[in-house]
Formats: structure tokens, sequence, C-alpha cells
């Protein structure tokens, strides 16, 4: 075999090795004739998680890297303070609904007939004053009595005439009650004091922290003993269930696939393969992210695909770059 043949077997065996690392220079566009593979990363989820009210952490149970069930209790405060405030709200409802009650029952028979005595005794006086001054009247003409004295007891009639109508008017007040406009303003102060107490509950059970989902523990940014403000950062929790994946297809290939469509997920140093399905395709386009990286030169103009992993493990991480390969998609229709 010469020297030329032997330059051209080589040349030959290139060219196959550069087609196939290149998938066709660019032009294959999947595994088979309708395979479509597409490029992204597994989703970060992560929540900051803090507390709603101010106080002293008490507790942490959990550790970084600890794997929690939704509704497990993540942290509690010291619950002392907010008790005492829930005591002094409850006593406050207790004397509203107490002036309330008041107010709607009226008075009480033995105010209105203690009323009723004092106009009775005013009523008695005034007797004995009108007989006094129908008397003397006709006394001061005849110069029997002295202008002084019928004065005095003219002064003495007119107030036990004005003593007569006050405790009148205090004994109609006593069988009337409460004005309605008093008993409005009761009923507002008693829901006032209730609305207190309500919401010195609701701080109470906020100095429990739970879980809002399943996840992981990323980062405890505060230990207890802190001292922590209305939503201060305590733990950071990152949500992997479900397991969301961020694809992006370019605009030709946009037709080939739909929501449903089964896809395998692929992940660099990791030997199996997951399952899942197209859940969302973005209904706008986008530039290509820099993020993403593919076999052949990118289209400008991507959409975004969401994929949802059906049987993730502890080795399918985070932020991890994936390999999304579509078996099912259509066609390709010659771009």
């Amino acid at each position: 075999m010469n020297r030329r043949r032997i330059l051209g077997i080589l040349a030959l065996v290139a060219l196959v090795v550069a087609a196939l690392a290149t998938r066709g220079f660019g032009l294959w566009r999947g595994a088979d004739a309708n395979g479509l593979v597409l490029h992204g990363n597994v989703d970060i989820r992560q929540v900051d998680l803090g507390f709603r009210v101010s106080g002293r952490i008490a507790t942490i149970p959990f550790e970084e890297g600890v794997h929690v069930p939704p509704g497990a209790v993540l942290a509690t405060l010291d619950r002392q303070p907010l008790h005492d405030q829930l005591d002094a709200a409850e006593a406050q409802v207790a004397v509203a609904g107490a002036e309330l009650d008041k107010r709607r029952n009226g008075n009480r028979p033995q105010d209105i007939a203690q009323a009723r005595a004092k106009l009775a005794d005013a009523q008695a006086v005034l007797a004995t004053a009108r007989d006094d001054y129908d008397r003397r009247v006709t006394l001061v003409k005849t110069g029997a009595v002295s202008q002084a004295l019928f004065d005095s007891t003219a002064a003495r009639f007119h107030s036990a005439q004005a003593e007569v109508d006050a405790a009148a008017q205090a004994l109609s007040l006593q069988q009337a009650g409460y004005r309605r406009e008093d008993i409005a303003s009761a009923a507002a102060s008693h829901q006032q004091a209730l609305a207190s107490a309500a919401r010195a509950k609701t701080d109470l059970g906020d100095t429990v922290l739970r879980a809002p989902n399943a996840g992981t523990i990323l980062t405890r940014a505060r230990e207890p003993g802190a001292i922590v403000q209305p939503g201060e950062t305590v733990l950071t929790l990152t949500i992997d269930r479900p397991m969301r994946v961020r694809a992006y297809i370019p605009e030709p290939e946009l037709a080939r696939i739909a929501p449903g469509m089964a896809v395998t997920v692929h992940v660099d140093g990791v030997g199996k393969a997951y399952h899942g399905t197209i859940g969302y395709i973005a209904p706008t386009a986008e530039f290509t992210p820099k993020t993403v990286q593919t076999d052949a030169l990118r289209a400008d103009l991507v959409y975004r695909v969401r994929v949802i992993v059906t049987d993730p493990d502890d080795a399918l991480r985070q932020g991890a770059p994936v390999t999304i390969a579509v078996p099912g998609a259509r066609a390709d229709t010659g771009h």
C-alpha cells in the first residue's frame, strides 16, 4: 500500500469522525428521523423563609442539607410575649362585652325606683313651697310679712319647681335606657376588641415556621437566640418536588413538539436516564440564553419549554445542565 493511499484512508477516517462528532456538521437533527434533542438546566426553586412577627428564635431543629416534608416545623420563636398580648386582648374583650350588655339591657329596676323616689321627694318639697308661697302672697300685700320674707319664699318655690322638673327628666332617662347611638358605640368597641384578640392569636400562631413544601434546607441564616424582625430570612428551602427542567427549543423546531409528549432526560456523569413529559411551552419567543449550549449552531429565537421529571432522585440536582431527548417528536419538515 503506497503512501498516497494511506493518506487518503486517514483523511476519510478523520472526516467520518468529524461528521459523527458534529452530528453531520450541524445538519443532523436527532438520533433518528423523528427524534429531537434539547438542552437546558434543572430549575432552581428556592424560597426564603422567615417569621411574620418579630421575636427571639427559640428553636431550629434541622441542619443544612436535611430533607423535610411539607408542614414540618422548621423554627419557633419565644411565645411568652405574644401570650401576654393575647391575655391582655382577651381581657379587653371581656370589658367591652360587659359594657355592651349593660347598654343593651338598659337600667336596673333599682335605678329606676331610686329616680322615682327622688322625683317624689322633690314633689313633696314643691308642695310645701307652694303652700308657703300661696299663703304669703296675700300677706305681703297687707304688710303682715316683709317683702324680703316673701321674696325668699318665692325663690324657694321656684327652686322646688326646678328640682321637680330635673327629677322628672332623670326618671324619664332611666326608664328610656341608653340611646341607640350609645349601644352602637359599645358594639363597635366590642368588635374592635375582638379584632385585636384575633390578631393576637394570629401573631401567636406565626411564632411557628413551617415548611410550605417538601424540600431540602439549603441555608440556616440565623441561629437560636437571635432577635429577628418580620420578614427577615431565617432559612432557605429548596423545593425539589416536582422536579422541573427548563429547556429551550429553536423557533424552526417548535412545531415538532407539544405538551404531554414523553421525554428522557440525561445528566452528565449519571448513567441512568430519567423520564418526564413536556408540561409547558412558552407562548412568546426570547433570545437564546447564553447558558444554553447546543451541539449545532443556535437559533437567535427560542421558546422556553418546561419538562416535568417523573422519576427524579438525589443525583438529579437543581441547576445541573441536562440533555432532553424527545423520541416522539413530529417529523422534520425539512428545515
